[in-house]
């Protein structure tokens, strides 16, 4: 069965399902993607044996994913997997999910830091129809040692690919060494270009782009040799099967298991499919639009007829700090690659969370940190409570190699990392924290603590991303979902994320009482599920526009 190891005195082995094979495709799918994804790794811990079985997948393995996962990890592959399993001449129709796959590539991408690469990329427009003199020098996303792309090639000066290779190589995104213009600075969010798709998920080669890879070449392997007139209808997964080769050690990986690349020819995106404007999402009003009367005040008055009114909490303790000086050095953000100024704000924002995670710990209890990033909030955590256990979850590599480097100069024993999406973690454990886990990502984390029975300290981010999913629907509990519609919920998400420095007091304002009322709903939705839940503003509120703390204790 796929995934099994089986230990013996000496050696370890990993079993994986076979049926059949054909013109290089081991069947099933995932066994194909697992021996990618173990050359890819260079892993050599355990030896592979494959195990004569039926065809046939357990498929509750991914029950709880969310609909992304489930399309890229389960359907897309077993999709593909029946369609290849046919004679030729007797191939089902090209699957749906395919055709959904490429459409999602002509989506924008969605990031947490989207605004600033988009005004970079908008800048980097700029100064291309200025002319070659002004563009001749900006950096392009090429890797050494990698076959280049051709001249011609749209991408080959793209901040995207810029971004994206710049992670590949364990480096920092490029960064502008001055501050934008003010005609950069003041542009409208819906005059800033959007972000397009250079891996799976958006900017960022993830495991994704590993699960996807073996299939997507069996795929395009067929309608080259049997339905050469089908491939025009595949240009943005052409693209992306083109660019998936310049990752390092992909080449390599790809021949130790038999798949051998080939060439595509290049393909053009019909013109009459526009990437749609971020303004243009249901119930989202343009902030400067000066026709939009009222905002989210008659939202917010609704709520108010019904008793709901934004309040906090008290904080607990509002003055209470660590003794930043007398830690170690590795302890605090300052050793991460920020600003003093950043860096001291991030200092504020762990007093507020080590505080209630302190008070709440006991020895021996286990505490996740959920979308952790470089580890500032579980490394905090694993040196002040050592008879706890820490494990942090993170899906970006990069960021847990720092992370890692940190623990091991702190000599912490009591610390583990995981690189994943934080859905395929089942484990148990008695409090999960977060630090501005962006948009829909704090729901998750919550309802990790509320499946396992957890407290948990949550500080959410980028409410604008939120949005109706196959897991969540908004408003989340019956409260709220008595009094507002879906899109009365989603304008206040968006005004939500309006309390940055640069806007109007009175602006922030209306942003801090959205995103109060946002978080109100979360509450009062894991309340109704046996928590007992509090929302309460981070001392001082100047230590992040985003500085709400939402605090739940199982009954």
């Amino acid at each position: 069965m796929k995934g099994i190891i089986k230990k013996s005195l000496t050696e370890e082995y990993l079993y994986l399902d076979f049926s059949h094979q054909t013109e290089g495709c081991i069947f099933p799918l995932h066994t194909s993607v697992a021996l990618f994804l173990l050359s890819y790794c260079d892993c050599k811990i355990f030896k592979v044996c494959l195990v004569l079985t039926g065809e046939n997948t357990d498929v509750s393995l991914l029950k709880n994913v969310s609909q992304w996962t489930r399309l890229c990890e389960l359907t897309i592959p077993l999709a593909i997997e029946n369609f290849l399993s046919k004679p030729s001449g007797q191939r089902p129709p090209i699957p749906a999910e395919i055709l959904q796959l490429e459409k999602k590539f002509g989506e924008p991408v969605r990031v947490h830091n989207d605004d600033k690469l988009r005004r970079q990329k908008l800048k980097q427009q700029k100064a291309a129809r200025a002319g070659p003199s002004l563009a001749k020098d900006k950096p392009n996303g090429r890797v050494h040692g990698q076959e280049t792309p051709d001249e011609l090639d749209p991408w080959a000066e793209s901040l995207e690919l810029t971004v994206a290779f710049s992670k590949l190589r364990a480096q920092e995104e490029p960064a502008t060494a001055n501050r934008e213009p003010a005609r950069i600075r003041k542009a409208k969010a819906s005059d800033l270009p959007p972000l397009e798709h250079v891996f799976a998920e958006g900017l960022y080669f993830t495991l994704t782009d590993i699960v996807l890879l073996p299939c997507i070449h069996h795929f395009l392997l067929i309608i080259c040799k049997e339905l050469t007139e089908k491939l025009v209808e595949f240009p943005l997964l052409a693209t992306w099967y083109r660019r998936i080769q310049e990752v390092p050690r992909v080449r390599t990986a790809a021949s130790q298991c038999g798949i051998h690349f080939f060439h595509l020819p290049e393909l053009v995106a019909t013109s009459n499919e526009q990437h749609p404007s971020f303004s243009e999402a249901p119930g989202v009003e343009e902030q400067n639009d000066p026709s939009f009367i009222g905002g989210p005040r008659p939202t917010m008055t609704k709520l108010m007829e019904k008793g709901i009114e934004v309040m906090f909490s008290p904080h607990p303790c509002p003055t209470w700090t660590l003794d930043w000086d007398s830690l170690p050095a590795a302890v605090s953000p300052k050793e991460g690659k920020m600003s003093s100024d950043r860096a001291l704000r991030k200092q504020q924002q762990l007093n507020n969370l080590v505080y209630v995670v302190t008070s709440q710990a006991k020895p021996g209890d286990k505490i996740v940190d959920f979308c952790s990033g470089g580890g500032h909030v579980g490394i905090v955590l694993a040196h002040m409570l050592p008879l706890c256990q820490v494990t942090l979850i993170e899906n970006k590599e990069l960021s847990l190699i720092r992370a890692k480097k940190r623990s091991d100069e702190l000599g912490l024993s009591n610390i583990w990392f995981i690189q994943a999406n934080m859905e395929y973690f089942t484990g148990m454990f008695n409090i999960g924290v977060a630090l501005h886990a962006c948009g829909v990502a704090t729901d998750m984390v919550i309802e990790h603590c509320i499946e396992a029975r957890a407290s948990f300290v949550s500080c959410p981010c980028c409410y604008g991303f939120i949005q109706n999913t196959s897991k969540f629907n908004f408003p989340k509990s019956e409260q709220f979902k008595k009094t507002l519609s879906y899109k009365e919920h989603m304008i206040l998400c968006r005004f939500a994320d309006q309390t940055a420095v640069q806007l109007p007091p009175q602006r922030r304002l209306i942003g801090k009482q959205c995103m109060c009322l946002v978080d109100l709903d979360r509450a009062r939705a894991a309340e109704e599920r046996g928590y007992s839940v509090q929302v309460i503003s981070m001392e001082p509120e100047s230590c992040s526009p985003k500085n709400n703390m939402i605090v739940g204790v199982p009954i």
